[in-house]
């Protein structure tokens, strides 16, 4: 039976304050005000006093406003009809299309028993050189994007979600500019991706709370999918801003903060959303891909510092590109071997003879003199930077081995290389063999 409670104690900012008893930790409710409903999410409770947090914001609502608690979590559609819809983070109909109420499925669920899960073997084809072929990106993997205001990242995911061999792609927006949003939109159409996607908008102007719904309601529809044998990708952008979310309602109910000022629980509130990539067995599979904008570029702020400590790996954007250095996909060793036999040794002798590229950058500005082998260096560094590093090169695996191997050629005799003799047979470009 639901209850109705006539008296709000307490309205600060967004959060009013009701004294019930029986109501649940993330327990929606309705609020009758004298502009019609709004609704409500429970994010505190304190004896009888019940803290919630208004959707909509509190305008409007005032001490004598009817609360009715629904008994249950925030819930959101699920069915084939979501596919190419687009949808505000309380899943609203963002697009202007019919409001969903088939099927309605709790969100914030916990994540799969780790126990349960199964090693991931499969590799997600991007047709990024720079991910496909140094830190491919493997189905269920959760990662992050760390990078920086101003870099390419949310151009970089539009990508991704056109080209990333999956069924379905999820992408859930959080404090997006409305451009970004509308690029979004625009890029996926124009490409007739939408009909594979699902999206999940939170602008800025929005209410705060909506923000914190974004990931819940992707990973929530993404269960879903993959429970009847789809493979999903999740795109989220931006986890920093869900962070700041966090704290904004933290500050608001008085909580003692913790580093920087973000609440003591960040670890557990970014981990409950990451650990929900999961390959599940006969079924199908959930692969998280989270920007996390670092503020002043500093990897030791909480949010990329937490996340670090939670996800396999990270790709580091800086300068327009994915840094090779910086980047890391843990799990790249379990395909790796299954792609092509020469990949593993393309991959480690390139990234190796770029890290020597670097060295010799340093030499150069430092005016010492350049040997017949820096030249070589400064020739392969260039074409790896221009053909392999770049964003704008677009092709799928193989194409980019045998690039590598054109570099390679280009640049150095085969016994330089240090690859072994029976790759440097098999792969080496038969014109260029001295």
């Amino acid at each position: 039976m639901q209850k109705v409670y006539s008296q709000i104690l307490q309205i600060a900012g967004d959060v009013i304050t009701v004294e019930a008893e029986g109501i649940a930790y993330k327990e929606i409710a309705e609020i009758r005000t004298r502009r019609g409903l709004s609704l409500a999410q429970v994010i505190r409770l304190d004896g009888k006093k019940v803290s919630l947090q208004v959707l909509a914001g509190s305008r409007g609502v005032s001490t004598d406003d009817k609360v009715k608690f629904l008994g249950h979590p925030m819930q959101v559609s699920y069915s084939e009809n979501l596919l190419g819809r687009i949808f505000t983070g309380s899943g609203e109909p963002r697009d202007r299309g019919p409001h969903l109420t088939e099927n309605m499925i709790n969100i914030g669920g916990p994540s799969v028993n780790p126990a349960k899960r199964t090693i991931p073997k499969k590799m997600i084809r991007t047709g990024i050189p720079m991910i496909d072929v140094f830190n491919s990106l493997v189905e269920s993997q959760k990662l992050p994007i760390f990078s920086v205001a101003g870099e390419p990242y949310n151009e970089l995911l539009a990508r991704i979600a056109l080209q990333a061999e999956v069924d379905l792609i999820i992408l859930g927006g959080m404090g997006l500019k409305y451009d970004d949003y509308l690029s979004f939109r625009e890029t996926l159409e124009k490409h007739g991706s939408l009909s594979r996607s699902i999206m999940f908008i939170h602008t800025a102007s929005d209410p705060t709370v909506e923000c914190l719904l974004v990931p819940d309601m992707s990973l929530a529809v993404a269960e879903q999918f993959a429970l009847e044998g789809k493979k999903v990708l999740v795109l989220l952008t931006d986890m920093t801003n869900f962070a700041d979310a966090l704290k904004e309602i933290a500050i608001t109910m008085e909580q003692i903060p913790s580093n920087r000022g973000y609440p003591g629980d960040l670890y557990s509130q970014l981990a409950s959303r990451y650990e929900k990539a999961v390959y599940f067995q006969g079924a199908g599979s959930i692969t998280i891909l989270a920007v996390t904008s670092m503020p002043g570029d500093d990897v030791t702020h909480p949010i990329p510092d937490n996340t670090g400590y939670i996800t396999e790996g990270q790709f580091y954007l800086k300068g327009g590109r994915i840094e090779p250095f910086g980047s890391l996909s843990r799990l790249k060793q379990q395909v790796n071997d299954k792609t092509r036999p020469d990949h593993r040794s393309i991959m480690d002798r390139m990234i190796q003879l770029y890290s020597d590229y670097r060295s010799t950058l340093e030499k150069r500005s430092m005016g010492f003199q350049m040997s017949n082998w820096d030249h070589k260096l400064l020739n392969y560094g260039k074409r790896f930077e221009n053909e392999l590093m770049d964003l704008s090169v677009n092709i799928p695996l193989e194409e980019a081995l045998d690039l590598g191997w054109k570099i390679l050629a280009d640049c150095f005799d085969p016994h330089e290389t240090g690859i072994k003799d029976a790759l440097i047979k098999q792969y080496w470009p038969k014109m260029t063999v001295k």
